[in-house]
């Protein structure tokens, strides 16, 4: 799948947490470097070479040629920075394989793969990710080479942030009633990314204070509150529903781990103690339809497990970043009610702040809005890491891994941000080997069936 290089970072640090071991600083910058150059690439191409063909000329004049005339008389009011006078214009610059601007993003997609090539090795599948740092040859030229790359991609994105305001807004008001398309309760979960190699040793004990470090925020939004941005709180909500599974229960089954290791009680539908057995059976809507379970978050507060979203990812990761106001890295500010991003000067364009504000809805516009900035966001946190990884390599400090061995017994857990959304892996070691590994990618969430108590996974809720 796209998201290989997510799991590998995930994996990974679920691994240095059970073997005990903290990567040299330059191991994260490279990493950080790495996954941003990811949600570069892979937001660029969903939003202007798939998303944006629902909102091309040819697609719209098929659908909706009444909002394709008006759109042809309605001013882009960011014309002057990106270059379309209507939002017809943009509409136009977006149908495939003929538009300028898709045409342009496909470009964007391929420089942002070699930023990610530079940094992990391979992409989808890295070949430079390993427990305890990378394998990747840190050097001035190797940084640089990044840089010349993120310096257009940031240029490109003065662009295309102003122009996607344009259009969303517009579709705002040319088709009243638009803002209920995809729209369900705020219920948003962010698992946390881009960690901060001061503050994050992956222990256990410390995943509430170096998780709060990092430079994506954890945290879970209920009704547009704020209720958790601990890892720990986090995990220990988790819980794996069956509901309308094509899966044995294992309610009853082995359980693995009784407590963390801080001594809370772990539940037995908890990712490190599922035991999966598939049932293949024939498909019922009124019972059992799918192959996903149905991952949920328990709410100590309501005892309700909640069916959280992530906004297709950028919106839940902007959502809690913003209240939760710990992200001030100088290119990046979290304000409490939106969030501001900096990107200097480029070849030919001058240097910009753009802020992404807590929206009124959680909807289809606003997920595809919020994948628009947050490319902003990704490439203004990797001229922060690049600064990271120079400062280290200065002073000389080129080491990239760190040796581990791997343990008679442990259990341990990785929190990461896939493309997507929230990305957990969570494995049980015993006598040295694997004894229970469970990862749960956005797609287990989002896709979630029914559950146990009859609440529809989001997707499902989305529509109806």
């Amino acid at each position: 799948g796209i998201c290989g290089d997510n799991h590998a970072t995930c994996s990974v640090y679920a691994q240095n947490m059970a073997f005990g071991v903290r990567p040299p600083a330059l191991a994260d910058w490279i990493i950080n470097l790495g996954e941003a150059a990811e949600y570069m690439f892979d937001h660029n191409l969903y939003q202007d070479n798939l998303v944006g063909i629902d909102f091309c000329e040819q697609m719209v004049r098929e659908t909706n040629p009444t909002v394709l005339a008006r759109a042809e008389t309605t001013s882009a009011p960011h014309a002057a920075i990106h270059g379309y006078q209507t939002i017809a214009d943009i509409m136009r610059t977006l149908n495939p394989f003929t538009g300028t601007f898709y045409r342009e993003a496909l470009q964007m997609s391929r420089l942002s793969r070699e930023m990610f090539c530079l940094m992990e090795g391979r992409h989808v599948h890295p070949s430079t990710l390993y427990p305890g740092g990378v394998g990747t040859v840190p050097s001035v030229q190797l940084f640089t080479e990044y840089q010349v790359r993120l310096m257009k991609y940031a240029e490109f994105l003065k662009r295309a942030v102003p122009l996607h305001d344009d259009l969303f807004d517009f579709f705002y008001g040319a088709l009243p009633g638009y803002e209920e398309v995809g729209r369900r309760r705020v219920l948003l979960g962010c698992w946390g990314a881009f960690n901060n190699p001061e503050a994050c040793d992956f222990t256990y004990a410390r995943m509430n204070e170096w998780g709060r470090a990092m430079l994506v925020t954890p945290g879970i939004v209920v009704d547009g509150e704020l209720i958790t941005t601990d890892l720990v709180e986090i995990n220990l909500g988790i819980r794996i529903l069956l509901g309308s599974s094509f899966y044995d229960d294992w309610q009853d089954g082995e359980t693995f781990v009784k407590t963390d290791p801080l001594g809370n009680p772990i539940d037995q539908r908890h990712p490190w103690n599922q035991t999966t057995t598939p049932r293949p059976q024939k498909r019922d809507f009124q019972g059992n339809y799918t192959w996903v379970m149905s991952p949920r978050w328990f709410d100590r507060r309501t005892n309700a497990h909640l069916a959280l979203d992530t906004g297709g990812g950028p919106l839940a990761r902007f959502w809690v970043t913003a209240l939760a106001g710990l992200v001030d890295i100088g290119y990046i500010k979290a304000t409490g009610s939106g969030i501001k991003i900096y990107l200097p000067k480029t070849m030919t364009m001058p240097e910009v702040e753009f802020e992404w504000k807590i929206p009124r809805w959680n909807n289809t516009l606003e997920c595809d809005r919020a994948r628009t900035y947050f490319q902003a966001y990704a490439a203004a946190a990797a001229i922060y890491f690049i600064e990271g990884a120079l400062e280290e390599v200065h002073a000389g400090r080129t080491k990239t891994w760190s040796e581990s061995k791997v343990p008679e017994e442990a259990i341990a857990c990785g929190f990461h941000e896939a493309v997507r959304g929230l990305l957990s892996h969570h494995v049980v070691i015993r006598q040295g080997k694997i004894a229970n590994y469970h990862p749960y990618p956005p797609t287990c969430w989002n896709a979630s069936p029914r559950d146990s108590f009859g609440t529809p996974g989001p997707y499902e809720d989305a529509v109806q």
